[in-house]
C-alpha cells in the first residue's frame, strides 16, 4: 500500500439525494479551489441529449422509474473520467458511485494501470430531510445550455440569478425540468434512499465517511466542508 506521502491525486466523493446540494458545493470549489467537477447527472444528460445509444438506454431507465443500471454507468464513467486528472490535483465525484457494486468499480478503475500516481479518497455524505428536499428541488431551476447546467432555486436561501430566468454564467434560458415535478421528486427520493445506506456502510467500514449537515446556507455549507476535508 502506497503512504500519504506518496499520494498526489485526490478524490472527493460527495454521496447525497438530488437536491442536496452537491452541484452547487462543487461549483464553489471549482471556481474558488480550482478543483474539477465530474457530475454524471450532466454526462448523463448530455447522452440524452446528444440521442447516443448510451443515452437512449439512460433515458429509458429513467421514465422506467429505475436507476441507470451499474454496469452502463461504470462503462460511461470509465470512458472519460481519465481526463479529468488533466488539470487539477482534486476532483469532486457528483453523483458516482450511487452503488456498492460502482464503488467497488471505481477502486479497481483507481488500482488499474489507467492511474500510476497514488489517490487518495474523501467521502462527504450530505444530510438534509426529505421534506426540504422537495422544496428545493420543485424550486429548482437549471441551465438549458448543456455545456453550463448550471442550477439556481427559488427555495428559500437557495441561489438566485441575477436577472430572472437568465443563467449567470453563460446567459442561457433557465427552465424548469420535468422530473423536479412534486410527485417525481418523490418517487426519485425513494428510490435514492433504498440505495443509500449500503453505499455509505460500505465506505464507513472503510472509515472513509465525513458527514456534513447541508440544511443550512450554502455559504455556511461551503466554510463547514473546508474544515470537514482540512482545506
Amino acid at each position: 500500500m502506497k503512504s500519504v506521502s506518496d499520494v498526489s491525486r485526490k478524490i472527493v466523493i460527495f454521496i447525497g439525494p438530488p437536491g442536496s446540494g452537491k452541484g452547487s458545493l462543487s461549483e464553489l470549489c471549482v471556481q474558488r479551489l480550482n478543483w474539477r467537477q465530474f457530475s454524471t447527472g450532466n454526462l448523463c444528460r448530455k447522452h440524452i441529449l446528444d440521442g447516443t445509444d448510451i443515452g437512449k438506454q439512460i433515458d429509458f431507465a429513467i421514465k422506467s422509474g429505475k436507476l441507470i443500471p451499474d454496469r452502463l454507468m461504470i462503462d460511461m464513467v470509465r470512458d472519460c473520467f481519465r481526463s479529468e486528472f488533466e488539470n487539477a490535483s482534486t476532483v469532486i465525484l457528483d453523483g458516482f458511485p450511487r452503488t456498492v457494486p460502482q464503488a467497488i468499480a471505481l477502486q479497481e478503475l483507481l488500482a488499474g494501470p489507467d492511474f500510476g500516481e497514488a489517490v487518495s479518497l474523501a467521502v462527504v455524505r450530505l444530510l438534509v430531510g426529505d421534506e426540504e428536499l422537495v422544496q428545493r428541488l420543485s424550486g429548482r431551476l437549471v441551465c438549458q445550455n448543456k455545456s453550463c447546467q448550471s442550477v439556481y432555486s427559488c427555495a428559500n436561501g437557495g441561489r438566485l440569478p441575477r436577472t430572472e430566468g437568465v443563467c449567470d454564467e453563460c446567459s442561457g434560458s433557465l427552465i424548469r425540468r420535468a422530473d423536479d415535478d412534486i410527485s417525481a421528486v418523490r418517487e426519485r427520493l425513494k428510490i435514492y434512499r433504498q440505495h443509500e445506506q449500503e453505499l455509505v456502510n460500505f465506505y464507513d467500514r472503510q472509515g472513509l465517511i465525513k458527514n456534513l449537515d447541508v440544511s443550512q446556507p450554502l455559504e455556511a455549507v461551503y466554510k463547514s466542508f473546508l474544515a470537514l476535508v482540512n482545506v
